[in-house]
């Protein structure tokens, strides 16, 4: 399994994001429970995988209790993450939420500890301070964010007095807005991108067309609309052009050209011991620079439809004197 150096340690450029354990909307209790989940875990660590993800938000909990389990002693082996939902980032809030996380996931601390997304409202001093008392405490060894602009990362840098280590965004060939500026920022200064969605919730594996989508939860991204994914069909044809030439399949390919940026790693979820094994194959798979551009280039010329309810919106406005 191939790695990228985080602060001196190897992480694997291919980690398990955990949203689907306890999560009823990934199928949790119907399509799969328990066994498959430690499962999962346990093939994970077998194939070198040491990056795990969860956050308290992720089934109330649960995928933290059930992540913690499956790791068991285990856990101090791997690259722990987890992720504090701030609808209220007061200092106090931020530890107590922390040693919450840790008694669910039976560690001591964890690696990293991340804000899961910007609260605008609460300063980023006051956010930064919990921080701060978590780190120094032991709580966790490192401090991350989560879908955090450039801008606002380098503020938390400056509000918490020493750097962020990871910024965890939305990243993949159809949303690509993390190669702007976060990338080339995390490369030149040796920290982090964690890519979530690294699939964008399966649109990239090639199993839906415009006239199949999903039917679950996925079908209100708007990603999946006949539209869009009728213009994703370049990429999609060049995906599987690549994919083809590798013996590989869609999804690996996607997959393997994050892992082809600096400082890029993916956390893609599985529900099964087949699905994790097959995105673990991703982090061997070595793209070519012209086969990397192809895919740029293709990825480039989708321009995503927009939805109705927003394009009525503009037009109301567009209307008014």
């Amino acid at each position: 399994m191939r790695s990228v150096l985080v602060d001196g340690r190897p992480v694997s450029v291919v980690g398990l994001g955990c949203w689907q354990f306890g999560s009823r909307a990934w199928g949790y209790g119907s399509v799969f429970g328990a066994r498959e989940a430690r499962a999962i875990v346990e093939r994970a660590l077998e194939l070198g995988i040491t990056l795990f993800d969860t956050a308290e938000m992720y089934g109330r909990g649960a995928s933290e209790r059930i992540l913690g389990e499956a790791l068991g002693d285990r856990a101090d082996s791997v690259f722990l993450a987890t992720k504090f939902l701030p609808v209220l980032p007061t200092a106090g809030r931020l530890v107590a939420a922390c040693e919450a996380s840790l008694r669910r996931l039976a560690v001591e601390r964890v690696s990293l500890y991340q804000l899961h997304f910007p609260n605008p409202i609460i300063p980023l001093s006051r956010q930064m301070e919990g921080m701060r008392r978590v780190l120094d405490r032991g709580l966790a060894t490192h401090a991350g964010v989560s879908n955090f602009s450039r801008r606002r990362w380098l503020a938390a840098d400056r509000a918490l007095g020493r750097p962020i280590l990871a910024n965890q965004v939305r990243y993949n060939l159809l949303q690509r807005e993390a190669e702007r500026e976060l990338v080339p920022f995390a490369a030149r200064e040796g920290r982090l991108i964690i890519a979530y969605s690294p699939l964008a919730q399966g649109v990239l594996g090639g199993r839906y067309g415009p006239g199949a989508p999903p039917q679950d939860f996925r079908r209100r991204n708007p990603l999946f609309t006949p539209a869009n994914l009728a213009r994703a069909s370049r990429l999609l044809d060049t995906i599987g052009e690549v994919a083809r030439g590798h013996g590989a399949t869609a999804s690996q390919v996607a997959l393997a050209y994050l892992c082809a940026q600096p400082q890029v790693v993916v956390i893609p979820g599985a529900r099964s011991v087949a699905q994790l094994e097959a995105n673990a194959a991703a982090a061997d798979l070595e793209l070519s620079a012209d086969e990397v551009g192809r895919l740029r280039a293709a990825a480039a010329s989708f321009l995503p439809a927009r939805p109705a309810a927003y394009r009525q919106i503009l037009g109301s406005l567009a209307r008014r004197p």
